[in-house]
């Protein structure tokens, strides 16, 4: 089985956007216009996406490029995302301590072959998620730091080091990161059939073939994530992966 452009293909997803327009529309959330540039810049990057992995898939050397470039849109948008744009660099520090050891464990242990069919995804989907994590603690930790400065200087007072006060605050909120993606896995099978095993089935795998791949995927993607919070914490409790207004805001 395989989905194939054309007009039944444009008709489907032609409704399912009038779909997400028209609830904006009655909710009034004030996304509706969002909400259509990202259909449309998703339609032209999976198009541009598509062609480029049909030319660099044949050529381990050039997919795992493709993957740092992956990788280097990921650190870009969470850093836009949590407004910690001028901390990007230890922003891709922390995906990449969960991102690196999932992929190396993966290919490394035979589960994927070195193929550039194969490494793509499975490291997509791992970025993806590992960056969906960062962004989900910063936008927690950085409005909570924002709104408990006087939590913060307390601590401060009272002879805590600037590490540990922030860790009065932030700690407690970290785990909210984690808790989408844990359900994904609690749920998987009963509630949802993720991607993984929809494309194996797609690509003509058998449901056992599928269900294998899917586990891969789902445990690769809970250890980069948790990871990448655990390290992310780290860095923001020193003070490093934090917007520009914290840093003169969280002072000895």
């Amino acid at each position: 089985m395989s989905v194939d452009p054309g007009w039944p293909v444009a008709a489907a997803l032609a409704v399912l956007l009038l779909i997400a327009l028209g609830a904006h529309q009655v909710a009034g959330y004030g996304l509706r216009g969002t909400a259509l540039l990202a259909a449309l810049r998703a339609l032209a990057q999976l198009s541009v996406v598509a062609l480029l992995i049909k030319l660099v898939i044949g050529d381990v050397a050039l997919s795992l490029g493709f993957v740092v470039l992956m990788f280097a849109m990921a650190v870009l948008t969470t850093s836009r995302r949590t407004g910690a744009t001028g901390a990007w660099g230890w922003a891709s520090m922390a995906i990449a301590a969960g991102v690196v050891p999932v992929v190396v464990t993966v290919l490394a242990s035979g589960a994927v072959p070195f193929e550039g069919i194969a490494i793509i995804p499975v490291a997509g989907i791992v970025i993806g998620n590992a960056m969906t994590a960062n962004t989900l603690l910063g936008r927690r930790a950085y409005p909570a730091l924002r709104e408990e400065q006087q939590l913060y200087e307390g601590a401060l007072a009272l002879g805590m080091t600037p590490s540990d006060s922030i860790r009065e605050i932030v700690h407690r909120r970290s785990p909210e990161a984690l808790l989408p993606g844990l359900d994904q896995l609690s749920t998987t099978g009963v509630v949802t059939l993720p991607g993984a095993f929809i494309g194996v089935l797609l690509g003509g795998g058998t449901p056992v073939q599928a269900a294998t791949a899917q586990a891969l995927v789902l445990f690769g993607v809970m250890a980069a994530q948790t990871v990448t919070v655990v390290v992310g914490e780290r860095l923001i409790l020193a003070r490093r992966l934090i917007p520009v207004d914290l840093r003169a805001t969280l002072i000895d």
